[in-house]
């Protein structure tokens, strides 16, 4: 195959690989750091309803379905938005695009403090869904453009960071804010809402002047890198092109694709479980450490986050490394299937019953990176802006499913909302206790399923294993392969 860099004599095989090492190293350092806050701060300002739950709903006088359907209706607005704004960051550039995004969510995030009724939560709700929309696409698009196939799961895992960071950073600063009640005559969710939103919009504005958008315009990477950078991103899109079929040059095309669908089915369940579990998370650890939702029960949620970072890092890192991704995911899945039953059988032990909350933090957060690396096998250009974003919109539905799904089990088997004042009897407590049990239960039954569809993936289509693009790339000798050889000697 003819080198993709028109040099002379090219250098091939670990010589390339170690060039395309070290460039993906610089890459990392400047990157992802930045997409792992923003997505602490998007994830944070999604689920934060999830701290103020119990406040919310008592000075609003919300119903658990009334919860239900704020918490979900974001995901069917994010649904909506999704394609379309992804395909305006691949024509109007990643920078511009993610930076608006982030302002506009910011500040109609910080709009959920004046949400004093269930009509205005909705309405704040589906605007959140429709400012965020195409952030997580967007950004998983993004990687594409930096990052080689052998390099993109951990990338991705380091991104999908936010997910436990939002609540190892946002428990204890969400209960702190909480515990603000009645400071300036606002409620304490007032305050959370409020300032959680403007530090977005001010990091929103800082990602606009720090982003680049392509690797051509990195000032921070050199002449010779950006050759071996370009090669190496043009290798693996002929690659994913081949494996598409055609399939990644019109951008309508992905929205007929089968294949695609059977990605967004995966990640419908896997979203069902994320969601089920981070929407009730807080409330669930009230319920086992007998505290009021404040900084100490935001405290205790954050174990399990911390323990999902080193879940993620570790299982994202074991993907890249033998190129194996079905059985990866399967094995990363099947832990949120044992802790979330594990949580119900050993709830009256509450150090057990955390240590399996901690399974299912980390299995939610460390499955979803692996299961990204799919569709971006096969996806390029503005194919891969409305793959990435159908499957994203479509799969976030299960955001809208899960608190629903969890209310119509509690309502199935008798639940009552505690009254804003007063207490209930013991009999529809231990009721209410058995409820959530059967809701927690029903989430876990939707995790066997998802682990039967990562494990039967290869029959659409889809490699179980991968083969590095690095080992495939010539590089010519007056590429960077000379220092970074020296270096790694």
């Amino acid at each position: 195959m003819p080198s993709p860099l028109n040099g002379t004599a090219p250098l091939a095989g670990s010589a390339a690989e170690a060039t395309l090492g070290s460039i993906m190293r610089k890459v990392q350092w400047r990157l992802v750091p930045i997409l792992l806050l923003m997505y602490t701060l998007a994830f944070l300002d999604r689920v934060n309803i999830g701290f103020a739950k119990t406040e919310y709903m008592a000075d609003t006088g919300l119903t658990e379905a009334a919860y239900a359907l704020g918490a979900g209706i974001f995901f069917v607005a994010y649904a909506f938005f999704e394609v379309p704004s992804n395909l305006l960051l691949h024509k109007v550039g990643a920078k511009f695009w993610l930076a608006r995004i982030m302002v506009t969510w910011g500040v109609i995030s910080a709009l959920m403090a004046f949400a004093h009724n269930e009509w205005i939560f909705y309405g704040v709700r589906v605007l959140l869904g429709v400012a965020e929309a195409g952030l997580f696409p967007g950004v998983i698009l993004y990687i594409t453009y930096w990052a080689v196939a052998e390099y993109r799961s951990r990338f991705t895992g380091l991104f999908m960071m936010g997910i436990p960071l939002a609540y190892v950073l946002g428990g204890p600063v969400s209960g702190a804010f909480l515990d603000m009640h009645g400071v300036l005559g606002l409620a304490g969710w007032q305050w959370m809402f409020g300032l959680e939103g403007l530090l977005t919009v001010v990091f929103g504005v800082w990602v606009y002047f720090y982003l680049d958008s392509k690797p051509d315009d990195a000032k921070w990477l050199t002449a010779k890198e950006k050759k071996v950078l370009n090669a190496a991103i043009a290798l693996d899109n002929e690659e994913r092109a081949a494996a598409g079929r055609g399939h990644h040059e019109p951008w309508y095309k992905p929205l007929t694709n089968p294949r695609l669908m059977y990605i967004a089915l995966c990640s419908f369940s896997v979203q069902i479980c994320m969601y089920g579990f981070t929407f009730y998370l807080p409330s669930q650890v009230q319920a086992l450490t007998g505290q009021k939702i404040g900084f100490l029960v935001g405290v205790i949620t954050a174990i399990p986050w911390v323990v999902a970072l080193v879940i993620t890092r570790y299982t994202t890192l074991l993907s890249d490394k033998t190129g194996q991704r079905r059985w990866t995911a399967v094995f990363a899945y099947s832990l949120a299937v044992i802790g979330l039953t594990g949580s119900v059988l050993f709830k009256a032990e509450p150090v057990v019953a955390i240590a399996f909350l901690c399974l299912v933090a980390g299995s939610l957060v460390s499955v979803q990176p692996i299961m990204w690396t799919f569709p971006a096998s096969i996806l390029t250009g503005a194919a891969a802006a409305a793959g990435i974003g159908l499957i994203n919109s479509l799969g976030n539905l299960g955001g809208f499913f899960a608190p629903n799904i969890r209310a119509a089990v509690l309502n199935a088997y008798g639940f009552v909302s505690p009254p804003k004042t007063g207490t209930l009897d013991a009999a529809q407590l231990a009721v209410n206790a058995h409820a959530q049990d059967m809701a927690t239960y029903t989430i876990a039954g939707v995790g066997v399923i998802g682990m039967i569809l990562f494990a039967c993936i290869t029959f659409v289509g889809y490699q179980g294993k991968i083969e590095p693009v690095g080992r495939k790339l010539k590089v010519t000798p007056d590429s960077p392969s000379t220092s970074a050889e020296k270096a790694l000697a």
